[in-house]
């Protein structure tokens, strides 16, 4: 069974930029890094997906054309069981941790971000591998700082990295296509011990 591999974001050329697409530009490196062909838009799915291998592994890398918070509509189109959720991993934006750091993790809870609990409502379980990619702003002892409120925190999340910050995130989104490959190519502890080391 093919891996799926799924990058959040919001599709269009206005959230390009943006740090709620951490997820998507990461996926979208690893089509790159393993010369995937295109993405093709899948109209039943809602989604840019392309097929390939990483490593010895068949593995189909998915890029949600719905906005963020919906993208589990996508996701259900590829993951139709409980047990077919094992094979997957989402790779999404992460306010609690800061930037520069990202973190692999199993079975866990949402955090509060809307998209990984679309996903998670969508295929019924939250059984499946997650990398998070921080975005956070860096606040004392280079622990994520915490966004007052609701608006604020919208407004850091679709906002545009700020050139120092884009430095600090390419090298985050090298560590994370890593990551992935890892994950397809050598299983989910390889993944985690790498990516998970500071």
């Amino acid at each position: 069974m093919a891996i799926v591999i799924v990058g959040l974001g919001n599709p269009g050329k206005e959230y390009e930029k943006t740090r709620h697409n951490a997820g998507r530009n990461a996926v979208e490196l690893v089509a790159k890094n393993e010369e995937f062909d295109g993405f093709v838009f899948n109209g039943k799915g809602k989604a840019l997906v392309t097929k390939g291998k990483i490593g010895k592994e068949s593995a189909v890398l998915v890029l949600p054309e719905t906005y963020v918070n919906l993208s589990g509509k996508a996701v259900a189109q590829f993951v139709k069981s409980v047990k077919a959720a094992k094979n997957l991993l989402v790779v999404h934006d992460d306010l609690d941790l800061p930037l520069g750091t990202i973190k692999m993790v199993f079975a866990r809870g949402s955090g509060g971000h809307k998209g990984v609990e679309s996903v998670m409502r969508a295929v019924k379980t939250q059984d499946f591998a997650r990398i998070r990619i921080g975005v956070a702003p860096v606040g004392s002892k280079n622990q994520a700082k915490k966004l007052k409120d609701e608006e604020k925190v919208i407004k850091h999340v679709i906002g545009k990295w700020k050139p120092a910050e884009e430095a600090v995130f390419k090298k985050v989104l090298k560590k994370s296509a890593e990551a992935i490959r890892l994950y397809a190519a050598s299983g989910l502890a390889s993944a985690t011990q790498f990516a998970n080391t500071r």
